[in-house]
């Protein structure tokens, strides 16, 4: 998924901006997971948070925020800075490796590396293209597009256009756009794919040319540019949407993934990747309290021994809600 994070537009943004810094710190540089996402979750609760917050014991009484991130929000409350933040961003190597993971393909352990062997910016990296893979030259190449964010409005007439496209090819395909787009963001960090067809469910073979035919007819209309990989269920490549007479500006190149997933697990796929992780997990907590587990491909309920009996039936989201006895939430309701 995307490495960028819609902007927080709320009344504790330079809070919740700090935390976000920490959070990638901590993934892209420690790579300490525990923490980046103590941090990410802290940030996502300020950042609904309905007031201004005036300090950190008022911050702890949030779901997520815990004494140490209470003392922080004192200290940028007080003196509108970080001490932890400032040595961060002072300090060569944080900077580096933060900025070279930014480059699609490029992941925490390769940033250090290639910072270990002397590559310290973007210039640096482009003297080295020909040590990168494909997909690392595919980031660098497209860098400065792939960090602009997607309009919503963009992401919409690429929704109509894939779902088109869809029915020329075969009018059985199901696509749906997922992630932020889904629960009505603003503008999304890149486009995010899934596709099933009825021919194709966990009991029959392998089915790539579904996935395939898909990404060659797109390929053929010049919508998707560039491949980073190509695999029997999963693409991920490049896209850009061709002018129109009534375009007044360029598209600019954008990042795709497209998954095939078989159609008897699809709308346990749909609902996991629309989010947010908040949701997911609350949501799992809660299928495992009505005694079902539930993940990114089935529902299963649980025996008296705790062992999973076999995937239930599902034609729709409303179904899994259904189940769990959940109340049904849209999309857009879905943020926590």
């Amino acid at each position: 998924m995307s490495k960028r994070k819609a902007p927080q537009e709320s009344l504790n943004e330079g809070i919740t901006d700090f935390l976000v810094e920490l959070a990638n710190y901590e993934k892209n540089v420690n790579r300490a997971i525990h923490k980046y996402n103590a941090y990410r979750k802290a940030a996502s609760t300020i950042s609904k948070y309905p007031s201004k917050i005036r300090n950190g014991e008022e911050a702890k009484k949030l779901d997520g925020v815990g004494a140490k991130i209470a003392e922080k929000i004192d200290e940028f409350l007080q003196t509108g800075k970080l001490r932890k933040l400032e040595k961060i961003r002072n300090d060569d190597t944080s900077t580096s490796i933060n900025l070279l993971t930014r480059v699609t393909g490029i992941g925490p352990a390769a940033a250090r590396k290639f910072f270990e062997e002397g590559v310290k910016t973007l210039e640096d990296l482009k003297k080295i293209e020909h040590k990168l893979n494909h997909h690392q030259k595919i980031g660098l190449m497209y860098f400065e597009e792939f960090e602009k964010r997607i309009p919503r409005v963009e992401m919409e007439k690429m929704e109509s256009l894939i779902l088109g496209e869809l029915k020329k090819i075969d009018t059985e395909y199901i696509g749906t756009i997922c992630g932020s787009y889904r629960r009505g963001a603003a503008s999304s960090g890149d486009i995010d794919i899934l596709l099933t067809h009825p021919d194709f469910t966990s009991e029959t073979e392998k089915q790539p040319k579904l996935l395939h035919a898909v990404v060659d007819h797109l390929e053929s209309i010049g919508f998707v540019t560039d491949t980073l990989s190509k695999g029997d269920t999963k693409f991920m490549g490049v896209c850009q949407l061709q002018e129109s007479d009534d375009d007044e500006e360029e598209y600019l190149h954008r990042r795709i993934d497209i998954r095939l997933i078989p159609k008897d697990q699809y709308y346990c796929g749909v609902l996991y990747f629309t989010g947010s992780d908040i949701f997911n997990k609350n949501m799992r907590t809660h299928a495992l309290d009505q005694g079902f587990t539930l993940n990114e491909y089935t529902i299963r309920p649980l025996g008296v021994t705790g062992m999973a009996g076999e995937p239930l039936m599902v034609n729709s989201e409303r179904d899994i809600f259904d189940y769990i006895n959940y109340r049904y939430r849209e999309p857009k309701d879905r943020s926590e």
